[in-house]
C-alpha cells in the first residue's frame, strides 16, 4: 500500500509539472476575451486535456475504451477550434500540440502513439494551408508538436520499461528467497532425517544391550551423544550457510551405523579425491541411500563403490534386501533435484537378484 501511495504522489507531482505546458495557450486565451463560444470551447478543451493526462499519470481507474473516446473528443474539439479560429488572433494551431501530447501519453502501443503524432502534425499543416497561413507560423508549431510527441512517447516507454524492470527484480528476489527456503528445508530434511534414524537405531541397540552388556551399552549411548552433538553442529552450520564438506566422514558414519544393525558393509574407492561440489553432493546421496537401507530393505549386505576419473565421478550403493521400489519420498525427490542441479544423473531401481541399487554420476567439471 505504501508503494501505491508513493506512485500516486509521484503521479500528482508529474501532473502539476505538466501544467507548465499551458503557458503555450496564453496567446489563445488572450484572444477569446470577447468570444464566449471560443472561450467556452477553450475551457472545455483544457479541462478535458488535464483529465486525459491525469488518467495515465495518476493511474486513475478509467476503462481504456472511455479513455480512448475522450482522446477522440479532445482531437475533434482541438481540431475544430483550430480550424475555426486559426485565421484570427492567437496561435490556435497550438491546441494540436496538446492533442498530440495527450495521445502520445495515453496510448499504450508506440505504433499508435506515433500515428497519433503524425496525424496531429498533418492537421496543423492542413489547417495552415487551408487558411493560407505563412509557413513561418505553421512550420515551428508542427516541428515542436512532432518533437513533443516523440519525446513523450520515448519518456512513457522509458518509464514503463523501468517499472517492468522493477517488477522483474521483485519477482527475481521472491524467486531467490523461495529457492533458498526450499534449499534450506531440503538440507534440514537430509540432515535430521538421517541423524534421527541413526539415533533411533542406536537407541534400539542400547535397549537390547542393557540387560546383557552394560559396558557396550554405555559405549553405544556415548555414540548417541556424539551423533547428537554432531547433528547439532551440522544444523548450526546449515543455518549459517557454512557446512563442512566431508564425504569421508559420511562414509565412516555409514559403515558404523550399518554394522551396528547387522549389515555387512564393503567399500571400494578408486580414483583421485573428489572436488568440493562432488564431495557435497555425494555426501547427501550416501546419507539418503543409507537411510533407505535402514528403513526399507531388510538387507544383510551393502556395497558402496566410489570411482572418479576424467569421465566424472560415480557413487553406487547397492544392497541385498527385499528389493522393494517404493514411491519416491521427499528425501529422494530432493536428492534428484540436488544431483540435477550439479549437472549429474541419479538412478534408483531394483536389481535382478533382489535389492536396490542407487547410482549417482557427476560430470568431470563438477568433480574437479
Amino acid at each position: 500500500m505504501s508503494g501505491d501511495r508513493h506512485t500516486r504522489r509521484r503521479g500528482v507531482a508529474l501532473l502539476v509539472a505538466h501544467t507548465a505546458w499551458l503557458w503555450f495557450l496564453l496567446p489563445v486565451a488572450a484572444a477569446v476575451t470577447h468570444r464566449p463560444v471560443a472561450a467556452t470551447g477553450l475551457i472545455v478543451f483544457v479541462l478535458l486535456y488535464m483529465t486525459l493526462v491525469a488518467v495515465p499519470v495518476v493511474h486513475l481507474p478509467v476503462r481504456p475504451v472511455v479513455h480512448h473516446a475522450g482522446l477522440a473528443v479532445l482531437a475533434l474539439l482541438g481540431t475544430g477550434l483550430a480550424a475555426a479560429y486559426a485565421a484570427g488572433r492567437g496561435s490556435w494551431l497550438t491546441l494540436l500540440l496538446f492533442v498530440c501530447s495527450a495521445g502520445a501519453l495515453g496510448l499504450v502501443r508506440p505504433a499508435a502513439g506515433f500515428a497519433w503524432v503524425g496525424g496531429s502534425i498533418a492537421a496543423i499543416l492542413v489547417i495552415g494551408s487551408v487558411h493560407s497561413l505563412p509557413a513561418a507560423d505553421t512550420t515551428p508549431i508542427a516541428l515542436i508538436t512532432g518533437l513533443a510527441g516523440a519525446s513523450t512517447i520515448a519518456f512513457v516507454r522509458f518509464v514503463r520499461l523501468v517499472e517492468e524492470l522493477r517488477r522483474t527484480q521483485q519477482e527475481l528476489a521472491r524467486t531467490v528467497v523461495e529457492r533458498e527456503r526450499l534449499r534450506f528445508a531440503q538440507d534440514l530434511h537430509d540432515l535430521l532425517g538421517h541423524t534421527l534414524s541413526l539415533i533411533v537405531v542406536k537407541a534400539e541397540v542400547v535397549r537390547r544391550l542393557v540387560p546383557a552388556d552394560h559396558e557396550r551399552a554405555a559405549r553405544e549411548a556415548a555414540d548417541i551423544e556424539r551423533i547428537g552433538r554432531t547433528a547439532l553442529t551440522e544444523v548450526r552450520e546449515a543455518v549459517t550457510g557454512y557446512r563442512e564438506h566431508s564425504f569421508a566422514r559420511e562414509l565412516d558414519n555409514a559403515r558404523t551405523v550399518l554394522t551396528d544393525i547387522g549389515v555387512q558393509v564393503t567399500l571400494d574407492e578408486t580414483g583421485p579425491p573428489l572436488g568440493v561440489q562432488a564431495d557435497e553432493v555425494f555426501r547427501w546421496v550416501l546419507r539418503e541411500a543409507v537411510t533407505n537401507v535402514m528403513r526399507h530393505s531388510a538387507a544383510t549386505r551393502c556395497d558402496i563403490v566410489v570411482s572418479s576419473g576424467t569421465g566424472g565421478a560415480t557413487l553406487t550403493v547397492r544392497d541385498n534386501g527385499v528389493g522393494r521400489h517404493a514411491p519416491p519420498g521427499n528425501g529422494l525427490r530432493g536428492l534428484v533435484e540436488r544431483v540435477h542441479q550439479a549437472g549429474g544423473t541419479l538412478h534408483v531401481g531394483p536389481m535382478p537378484n533382489g535389492g536396490i541399487e542407487l547410482t549417482a554420476h557427476l560430470p568431470a567439471m563438477v568433480t574437479a
